[in-house]
């Protein structure tokens, strides 16, 4: 079996191909029950309405339908107007049967296909009228190859236009008549088919362009989250590693600072240090984990808030004038406290450079019992602002550095125009040094 499916042709896979999605299309389960479901109603268009409308404009594919089918049948009783024995026969089959048809897509829409394909010969024997479609069939026809191809795939499009011409190219070699309709029909039908496949098309095409653009902008948060995270996490090792440090140079000077110190003492001692420096081993090796290709260690120690003048004078230079007002008694705070203080307050400065151009800025820093709080706020833009080249990093990196301190933040727009951000870090309060420490 293998080595037969090996050796037969692409064209015969393409055949079988083709012939398994005719059967796929429209023979299985051709008479399910597949009701037509409303219209989305958040176009551009219909997004205007009022709710009552909205819900009755779902249901305007459901009416056109409906109006097809009676035109069908109007035209059909107007062709088989006239008194005799097979009139009422002509009326039914003339008319009221293909809109039965157009009417049957709302709920089995390939069934209807098939019904149309089947009423089409015995409508023209019976009324004798246009070979092999007569108008109300032509008419009706048309209709279900529009709203069957519009509810299901281009490829069943094709399909029941190559039935279509075959079924009048067979029926013409079978019957009386002086003129055909398979040419018309063929024209008629194979431009509706295309409109509406094109149609069909571009929507799954801006269905799929949509969904694409979802997945990115979740994937491009996701790997901003993941670069501040990282960012974070490099500056936070040498805030790490100086306190290891620290610690084994401390254990290491410890013994000699007593004298004659028990063995214990001085081996509790050796172990702190040796811990220490196993622990400065391992920060180096997740430093190299979360390193970046192009990263580059800083040569100096990484800034606190006391060097905030220093930043305030760097964004003087570059057009931004910031005050800096300062309430309660300033006190040294842990490096990590410090660190995000100081980097929170760089971005949301950096942030009023790229998008409020022209505009002042204010920057509080408040020392109170319970921890830090820090509010940057800006003016409106006086001048043009520029499109910025990043990818909206700024917020994000505030909100994990605030978030991995257990602390709180607020972001938002101002009244006049510009942006405010406001953030609380707890800070423990100090213990004091026992009797013990001090002496």
């Amino acid at each position: 079996m293998t080595e037969t499916t090996k050796t037969r042709s692409p064209e015969f896979r393409l055949a079988a191909g083709a012939i398994g999605g005719l059967r796929q299309d429209l023979f299985h389960d051709a008479f399910d029950y597949r009701p037509l479901p409303p219209m989305r109603t958040d176009g551009a268009l219909t997004r205007r309405l009022s709710e009552r409308m909205r819900a009755r404009a779902a249901r305007t594919p459901h009416a056109l339908v409906g109006l097809a089918a009676l035109i069908t049948a109007l035209i059909g009783i107007g062709a088989a107007g006239g008194s005799g024995p097979w009139s009422g026969i002509e009326i039914v089959l003339a008319g009221l049967l293909p809109a039965l048809t157009v009417a049957m897509t709302l709920f089995r829409p390939v069934g209807a296909f098939w019904m149309s394909m089947a009423l089409t010969p015995v409508t023209a024997v019976i009324t004798g009228g246009e070979w092999p479609w007569v108008p109300s069939m032509f008419f009706s026809h048309l209709v279900v190859l529009v709203v069957v191809a519009a509810r299901t795939r281009p490829r069943t499009a094709a399909w029941m236009w190559v039935l279509t011409l075959v079924l009048g190219t067979f029926l013409e070699n079978f019957g009386w008549h002086y003129s055909s309709t398979t040419g018309p029909m063929a024209v008629a039908s194979a431009f509706a088919l295309l409109v509406v496949t094109v149609v069909q098309t571009r929507r799954e095409a801006e269905r799929e362009v949509t969904v694409q653009r979802t997945v990115t902008a979740v994937e491009r948060d996701r790997r901003t989250l993941l670069e501040e995270r990282t960012t974070i996490a490099r500056e936070l090792h040498d805030v790490v590693a100086h306190h290891m440090s620290v610690v084994a140079i401390q254990a290491e000077a410890a013994p000699y600072r007593v004298e004659n110190p028990p063995p214990e003492l001085e081996q509790a001692f050796v172990t702190i240090r040796e811990n220490a420096v196993a622990a400065l081993t391992e920060l180096r090796r997740v430093l190299g984990v979360v390193r970046a290709e192009d990263y580059e260690a800083p040569d100096a120690p990484q800034p606190t808030l006391a060097e905030l003048d220093g930043l305030l004078a760097n964004v003087a230079d570059a057009g931004l004038v910031a005050e800096k007002t300062v309430t309660g008694a300033v006190r040294e705070l842990p490096q990590g406290v410090e660190l995000s203080a100081y980097r929170i307050i760089q971005e949301a400065l950096s942030n009023t450079l790229r998008h409020a151009p022209g505009a002042t800025a204010k920057v509080e820093i408040g020392y109170v019992l319970g921890g830090l709080g820090l509010r940057v706020v800006n003016g409106p833009p006086t001048g043009p602002v520029k499109p910025s080249p990043g990818a909206g990093h700024g917020i994000t990196g505030m909100r994990e550095r605030v978030a991995m301190l257990n602390g709180e933040m607020t972001a938002e727009t101002t009244t006049d125009g510009g942006y405010e951000i406001a953030v609380f870090i707890p800070v423990p309060p100090a213990q004091e040094p026992t009797q013990s420490e001090t002496s």
